[in-house]
């Protein structure tokens, strides 16, 4: 309280002061002779204020004329996406808080690097995984999988999978040029043409086994093809034109063979084909 009064009494007597030189002044005459200095900036000074307001007008200029050739260069508008362009790659880094690097983008001449823990694509419309890559595997959330390829595509390992379909209209060909096919499940491996004919072809021996089973086949005809023939001379049928009727039989070692029926069983009369095979 005391300071604030102390404070109070020194600006009246500053006031009376200025009041009181302010008075005198004005009732003392002025010289004839008095000077009047001139207030403001002038000489050199002046100059070298122009000159700096000038420059600085000058680098604003230079700096929009940069930031429109940068944006026209690099096809910067609302409406376009941000085109990024360099001689000789551009890299792409994100940081974590400590300042260190999670993920890495680089696009170069030769290739596009992707280095993360884990690389995802997604579809625009609903967000699902069109493909995943990380140390453990590659996912593919495609609906169809195509390769275009002449070669098809190599697997260096198994593949799993549990369907193989051809196109519509088109045939599934499952093909070993060098080594063998093979085909096996421990529950039963079913093969099935609905609306055409099953054919197994090779070049020497067809075997069918079934080590604790049986062997069954069912159809309305059933055809062999290509037996052998042998010949029994005291055939009563021989003699009057061509055998039309045959007895199957069959070796010991299960060789089946054809032999000219009669009125009792011809296979032990004709039973030198089994010799030679």
């Amino acid at each position: 309280m005391d300071r604030s009064t102390n404070l109070d009494i020194e600006e009246l007597k500053m006031t009376r002061e200025q009041y009181i030189l302010a008075t005198q002044q004005n009732n003392l005459p002025r010289a004839a002779n008095a000077q009047l200095y001139p207030v403001g900036i002038y000489g050199w000074r002046k100059r070298c204020l122009y000159f700096f307001v000038l420059l600085l007008l000058v680098t604003m200029i230079v700096n929009l004329a940069m930031t429109i050739w940068i944006l026209k260069v690099m096809n910067f508008t609302v409406d376009s996406p941000l085109v990024l362009q360099s001689d000789r790659n551009v890299t792409v880094n994100a940081r974590n808080h400590m300042g260190q690097l999670t993920g890495q983008l680089t696009v170069g001449a030769d290739a596009v690097e992707a280095q993360c823990k884990r690389f995802e694509v997604r579809a625009n419309e609903d967000g699902r995984v069109l493909f995943s890559a990380d140390e453990d595997e590659i996912t593919i959330g495609a609906e169809k999988l195509k390769v275009t390829g002449t070669e098809g595509a190599v697997f260096g390992h198994s593949v799993e999978t549990p369907h193989i379909r051809a196109e519509p209209f088109q045939d599934l060909k499952l093909e070993s040029p060098t080594r063998s096919l093979i085909m096996e499940a421990p529950r039963g491996v079913q093969v099935s043409a609905a609306a055409g004919d099953f054919k197994a072809t090779c070049r020497k021996e067809l075997h069918l086994q079934s080590t604790e089973g049986e062997i069954f086949l069912n159809a309305d005809t059933i055809r062999l093809g290509n037996l052998p023939t042998g010949s029994f001379s005291s055939s009563p049928s021989s003699s009057n034109g061509q055998q039309t009727v045959y007895e199957l039989c069959v070796c010991p070692n299960g060789k089946l063979y054809l032999s000219p029926a009669g009125v009792g069983s011809t296979c032990q009369s004709s039973s030198n084909i089994c010799l030679w095979s």
